[in-house]
């Protein structure tokens, strides 16, 4: 058997009580081995346009060259499941249903066109199955790709990585000035997410500078809805946690983050449109009540 390599970040499977400082537990990472192109430059927060380009694809054409089809859905996998016969070949994507790191990868493969190539391997976060801290990530995070003998995680590296490494519509630009915008938000994920659960703990107004950010950002391209007018993996990073965080603000701060957001608003009409994200969602509801659970608690 060829030697394993392991690359882990993202959430935890277990849900343990800490203090509010530690919430900010799914920008932690812990990386094993890294891959070459994960480096990117730290976030530009004076944001530059790039002038006008008109997009070369759509999320709609996108779907429709991958073949977007409807997925009958796993069950997760418990401490009861027997594991699946590891290293032999097929592709697996463990995740967690309503983890938003793991669903970024979800999303890719899903537009990709990849429910045959890359199987979808949920597991129960409440009860966890030890084989997958032993065999496959001893730190029980997720998402972790199983493929060609090696375990790769970390879900920014993962979704460039299926991206690069599969078949389905390339979902980066080839536009120089785009690719380095891309790099430029990609690098702001985790100070947008930092930022907005901190507000958490107190008026969820707090939040406001961050999705300005994103209002600005989505306004420097014009011919189309998403960051760099054609829908990209740029596009697949937020949209996890601003379908938590939206609905989140909305319920316990009174607060609506498309308020004078008209750029921000159409987004999230448009995502919502993407039959490959919409096949990953999970009720509102049920995000409200498990950001509840993990946040409230501790203000």
């Amino acid at each position: 058997m060829a030697s394993l390599k392991v690359t882990y970040s993202s959430s935890s499977l277990s849900s343990p009580s800490f203090p509010f400082s530690q919430l900010i537990s799914f920008s932690k990472k812990v990386t094993l081995v890294r891959f070459p192109d994960a480096v990117v430059s730290p976030p530009k927060l004076k944001l530059q346009a790039f002038g006008k380009t008109r997009a070369t694809a759509t999320v709609h054409s996108a779907q429709k060259a991958a073949g977007i089809v409807k997925e009958v859905l796993p069950p997760a996998l418990d401490s009861t499941s027997e594991p699946p016969p590891f290293f032999d070949g097929t592709t697996r994507l463990y995740i967690s249903y309503t983890c938003p790191y793991a669903q970024r990868v979800w999303i890719t493969r899903n537009c990709k066109g990849l429910q045959g190539q890359i199987k979808l391997v949920p597991l129960d976060r409440q009860n966890r199955p030890d084989w997958y801290g032993e065999k496959i990530n001893p730190t029980n995070k997720v998402p972790s790709l199983e493929h060609k003998n090696e375990v790769k995680g970390e879900s920014l590296d993962l979704i460039k990585y299926i991206d690069n490494h599969f078949e389905g519509p390339s979902l980066f630009p080839d536009d120089p000035a785009k690719k380095e915008f891309a790099e430029v938000l990609l690098s702001y994920t985790d100070t947008f997410n930092e930022a907005v659960f901190s507000s958490f703990k107190v008026d969820g107004s707090e939040a406001g500078a961050a999705f300005d950010y994103i209002e600005t950002a989505l306004s420097k391209f014009e011919d189309g809805p998403f960051f760099l007018d054609q829908f990209s993996l740029v596009d697949i990073a937020y949209a996890p946690f601003i379908e938590r965080f939206q609905p989140f603000l909305l319920d316990v701060k009174k607060y609506d983050i498309t308020e004078d957001r008209p750029k921000l608003a159409a987004w999230i009409e448009e995502m919502d449109k993407n039959e490959a994200y919409k096949q990953t969602r999970r009720e509102p509801k049920e995000l409200v009540e498990i950001y509840k659970k993990r946040f409230l608690a501790q203000l």
